[in-house]
């Protein structure tokens, strides 16, 4: 390879969007591209600290380098341009990088493949490179500043509105979406909210937008435990019922629930449930009949004998 020709290596050519929720003061960074496990590469991100998103020739330092800076109290545009000075290549890469105030920089190398371009804005940063036609990024903002809700919701948005508006020339592969709280908190996995990937897939941003509301049923069990154990019965059998309703293929989540309807004496109510699971999966019928000893069921010999008699009932 001539010299003057930079390793090519990884080859994240792509379109991501850096972000902060004025509200709660999350941030996030989400990504596709026609490249294999995208996010592993472009996606960095430390709470508290801020975000990078480091592509198209990826210089992947970028994206520890420029969180290190911003921890040490660096200004995100200092960071970018002291990381860019030193970078014998700067030409060919495309960086964004967000801190936890909401401040933006961002840079597009003139030697990024076009159609390349970025375009930023309050407490948000999208960028692109190597796609279809120059109306993908400025699709990304719009989408992102017209659409309402949660964060992850937000950068979703941005990376359909990316694809609608034509996304990368090669097509698509790999998808990542990273959310983190603002603040550091006592442990750096305490603040990771969101960590989702899809590292190989025909329609990624399809399967990543499943993988989020599948979080989201998981986030209600965790909110229904919580409540559980705060006293809060009512709140959390309504959490119960909204995870399963999110997420119906899956037999685990309304097994807790009516797990946690059973150990309340209400068995009216969680029989229909145990029903259903027992009949889509046996084995959680086997299950319960393990749980007294690790102390998730009450050893109450005589509602153990009630549970499985409903899957008794479906073998009759």
């Amino acid at each position: 390879m001539p010299s003057n020709v930079p390793n090519r290596f990884p080859f994240a050519h792509t379109f991501s969007i850096v972000a902060r929720d004025p509200e709660d003061g999350k941030m996030g960074v989400a990504v596709q591209s026609h490249w294999f496990s995208v996010g592993s590469v472009v996606a960095w991100g430390e709470p508290g600290v801020g975000v990078v998103a480091t592509q198209s020739m990826v210089e992947k330092s970028y994206g520890p380098r420029g969180l290190a800076l911003m921890r040490e109290g660096v200004p995100v545009k200092a960071a970018l341009s002291a990381l860019l000075q030193t970078d014998d290549n700067p030409e060919v890469r495309q960086v964004a990088m967000l801190d936890h105030t909401g401040a933006v920089a961002v840079h597009t190398g003139s030697r990024c493949i076009a159609y390349a371009g970025h375009e930023s804005g309050t407490g948000f940063s999208v960028q692109a490179n190597m796609m279809h036609n120059d109306r993908v990024w400025p699709a990304m903002a719009e989408a992102y500043r017209s659409t309402h809700g949660p964060l992850a919701e937000r950068l979703m948005a941005a990376l359909e509105g990316a694809q609608a508006a034509g996304g990368d020339i090669r097509g698509q592969q790999s998808a990542s979406m990273l959310v983190i709280r603002g603040e550091a908190g006592k442990q750096p996995w305490e603040g990771i909210l969101v960590d989702l990937r899809v590292e190989d897939h025909p329609h990624p941003l399809q399967e990543l937008r499943r993988l989020l509301t599948v979080h989201r049923a998981y986030d209600w069990m965790n909110e229904g435990d919580a409540f559980l154990a705060d006293g809060k019965v009512e709140q959390a059998l309504s959490a119960y019922r909204s995870a399963a309703e999110l997420a119906p293929d899956f037999d685990e989540l309304p097994f807790w629930h009516a797990l946690t309807l059973a150990e309340l004496d209400r068995m009216e109510e969680a029989a229909p449930i145990f029903q259903a699971v027992f009949r889509a999966n046996p084995d959680w019928a086997e299950l319960v009949k393990r749980l007294p000893a690790a102390g998730l069921l009450k050893d109450d010999p005589v509602l153990l004998k009630r549970i499985l008699a409903l899957m008794d009932n479906l073998k009759a």
